[in-house]
């Protein structure tokens, strides 16, 4: 095992990777931006050093800076959190050829996965479903219009690099998909800098359920469960859990036993997301895509697994060879704080004026900020993941309302309100939901 980690990212998930170096008696070494000088994962990392300033080009998107830090800290091992270079192949292998230790799958897994279109036919191949769609990037208007024609209607756009549901538009007839291809191809070029397009057939009333997985350093693959993200503003998650009320136990099987094959087909190491479409009135599910790094969700599953996910990521580093028995119990719910307006979802930074996290038993906040703190508009709005266990998803949803009601958070704007609004919503509450619930709710 290495002697130090150096955590490429900040907030939240910092502040958890460092938790977990620490406790297996590993060095931590945090990088950070002027704008996050007061955060909580700075004060708590074994050494801290300055990237730049808040501009995250200038900062934790800078290569040759986080690698530099690495050098100056001696750190040996690098974690990527997830965001900034978790899923960026190049960073992968600039870091292995500094002579460090990447904790993430393989640069050529992450590449083969990064690109939806390559993803998606390579599942193909592999056996795992997925749903009617173009093989080959499309780059203009006519391409999509003829594509669409085949596919048939309602298809879903977007980028065919990128994750986080970026560009993502929805088009049920030839006039939208016009609007639905400008906006995917604008993001495209933006985040991915090629404007290549992905057309699926889309499924309506859908949920969205992901199988985490873990590939061993012997080549086994796991599936620890699966979680329901249909909770979503803006095709993004704000609410998930495990396991997901809408699956049965046979679809489960069929669904854990996918994800394990794709796994496979890329030679997966460490921990990784296999992304599903659920079609709830015929018990199906396609592939949707896979994210090679720490999900923002994982907690659920550490919850009703009993593992830490990152633990488990730094001993596959090490090359440790590691014998996991895979057992589900309970039920576990997180909800996303996020720094927003909770009937618009638009950011909203400020100062934390209060800050006074719940607490007791089931009750677990995974926090990036705390009271003095300020949420900049520099970053993602994400505060904190609060997150609840129950024998039953009964008892996890009166614990959550105990937590979400006891959660006090002044000063910038928050999304807590929704949460609330959310427990009480019938069709949560029952479980009988999906991907459109939130728009409806705002209807």
């Amino acid at each position: 095992m290495f002697e130090s980690v150096l955590v490429a990212n900040r907030g939240e998930i910092a502040r958890r990777v460092i938790r977990t170096v620490q406790r297996m008696g590993l060095r931590a070494v945090a990088v950070y931006s002027e704008a996050d000088a007061d955060l909580p994962f700075v004060r708590e990392a074994d050494e801290a050093i300055l990237l730049g300033p808040a501009d995250p080009a200038q900062s934790y998107l800078d290569a040759g800076k986080v690698l530099e830090a690495a050098r100056l800290s001696g750190a040996q091992a690098i974690h990527p959190g997830y965001g900034f270079f978790s899923e960026n192949a190049g960073f992968a292998r600039a870091v292995i050829e500094a002579g460090l230790i990447w904790i993430g799958p393989s640069p050529e897994a992450i590449e083969r996965m990064g690109d939806k279109i390559n993803a998606r036919n390579l599942m193909e191949a592999a056996g795992v479903p997925v749903a009617a769609g173009t093989r080959e990037p499309v780059t203009d208007l006519e391409q999509a219009v003829a594509a669409a024609a085949g596919i048939g209607y309602p298809v879903m756009v977007k980028t065919a690099g990128g994750g986080g549901g970026i560009g993502m538009g929805v088009a049920h007839e030839e006039a939208g998909l016009a609007r639905a291809f400008e906006q995917a191809s604008r993001a495209a070029v933006r985040f991915g800098g090629t404007p290549a397009i992905l057309l699926e057939r889309y499924v309506e009333r859908a949920r969205h359920v992901e199988v985490q997985i873990l590939g061993l350093t012997d080549g086994t693959v796991l599936a620890l469960g699966e979680r329901d993200c249909s909770v979503q503003r803006r095709h993004q998650k704000i609410v998930e859990e495990t396991p997901s009320p809408g699956v049965t136990p046979e679809l489960r099987e069929r669904m854990l036993a996918a994800a394990v094959r794709a796994g496979e087909a890329v030679g997966y190491l460490g921990a990784g997301t296999v992304e599903c479409l659920v079609d709830t009135d015929k018990q199906d599910f396609v592939f949707l895509e896979m994210n090679t790094r720490l999900q923002v969700e994982h907690p659920v599953t550490e919850l009703v697994t009993g593992l830490d996910l990152v633990e488990q990521q730094l001993r596959i580093a090490a090359g440790e060879k590691t014998e996991i028995s895979v057992a589900v119990h309970g039920h576990a719910i997180e909800f996303r704080v996020y720094a927003e307006d909770p009937r618009r979802f638009f950011p909203g930074p400020g100062k934390i004026e209060v800050w006074e996290e719940p607490s007791g038993e089931g009750v677990r906040v995974d926090s990036g900020y705390t009271r003095g703190n300020t949420v900049t508009p520099f970053y993602d709005p994400l505060m904190a993941k609060l997150c609840v266990f129950g024998q039953t998803r009964a008892e996890a949803l009166e614990r959550a309302r105990k937590a979400v009601a006891s959660f006090q958070v002044e000063g910038p704007k928050n999304n807590l309100p929704f949460c609330a609004e959310l427990l009480e919503h019938s069709d949560f509450t029952d479980g009988n939901y999906d991907t459109g619930l939130v728009s409806r709710m705002r209807a």
